[in-house]
């Protein structure tokens, strides 16, 4: 072989190498920071998803604000749907960190999937109508008269429960003009004025003031709801997920949902 293609392949056997040496340093550092992002490694964020009821909208928006500013190394998404709903999504696997449903019964059907539940608010129920109750209804034996146009929650919401017992407590019958998936639905039945009334916890009510009155039903005649809140046993983030739902027991975040009209746990 000539001396002159021997140097040759020498030559480009060093040009290759000196190539691939940096080539090899950009890899491997890229490799040490996903994995310490991955590992929740300083700089890296971490992001819990909260399935929760849809009553908890307005409240649970601002409190993980608070949260995130208090946390900075953690980002909260929400996901709010009937608690009916976010059951059937825990048994469906949806990925998710912690779970507050409207109700009880709810939370004790998903044993298997969560944590041990802590209850972080109750509730009542109101009348929901129009703004200046154009119909005039003062009680829940109003809501018997065919001409009315009421609007309730299905029977397997929460809210639809808890509206069924009042109802039958009071051995009313009450033929709504549509059930719906959550009690927002119910509220913007009302507040669009497709609905003369309508059955919505109290916190939802003040949350339209400006388009619906609220007409309180006595505490004899009333149903009370528990929020409980708990970690998924899924969860991918479960330090965090337990912190989250600790924190909504403190005495910040009760603030933040008593000054929405929640009562105390």
């Amino acid at each position: 072989m000539s001396p002159f293609l021997t140097g040759r392949r020498a030559a480009t056997a060093l040009v290759t190498a000196a190539l691939l040496v940096p080539l090899a340093a950009c890899s491997g550092g890229s490799g040490d920071n996903a994995k310490k992002d991955s590992d929740g490694g300083s700089g890296s964020t971490t992001k819990l998803t909260v399935l929760a009821a849809a009553s908890l909208t307005d409240v649970f928006q601002k409190a993980g604000a608070v949260y995130e500013k208090e946390h900075p190394g953690t980002k909260v998404t929400f996901s709010f749907a009937g608690s009916q709903e976010l059951a059937a999504q825990v048994k469906q696997g949806a990925p998710a960190d912690a779970l507050v449903t409207a109700d009880t019964k709810t939370m004790d059907g998903l044993k298997a999937d969560t944590g041990a539940p802590t209850v972080i608010a109750k509730n009542r129920l109101v009348i929901a109508t129009g703004k200046g109750n154009p119909k005039k209804v003062g009680a829940l034996a109003d809501l018997a008269d065919s001409k009315l146009k009421v609007v309730l929650a299905a029977p397997e919401v929460p809210v639809g429960r808890y509206s069924k017992k009042v109802l039958d407590a009071q051995k009313l019958t009450v033929k709504p003009v549509s059930q719906e998936p959550n009690v927002r639905a119910v509220l913007s039945k009302v507040e669009l004025g497709e609905a003369d009334a309508g059955i919505v916890y109290k916190t939802d009510a003040a949350t339209a003031p400006k388009k619906v009155d609220a007409i309180d039903i006595p505490d004899a005649q009333n149903a009370v709801a528990s929020y409980p809140a708990a970690t998924l046993k899924s969860s991918q983030h479960s330090a965090a997920a337990a912190a989250f739902v600790k924190w909504l027991s403190t005495l910040e975040a009760q603030k933040l949902l008593q000054d929405a009209g929640f009562q105390k746990p």
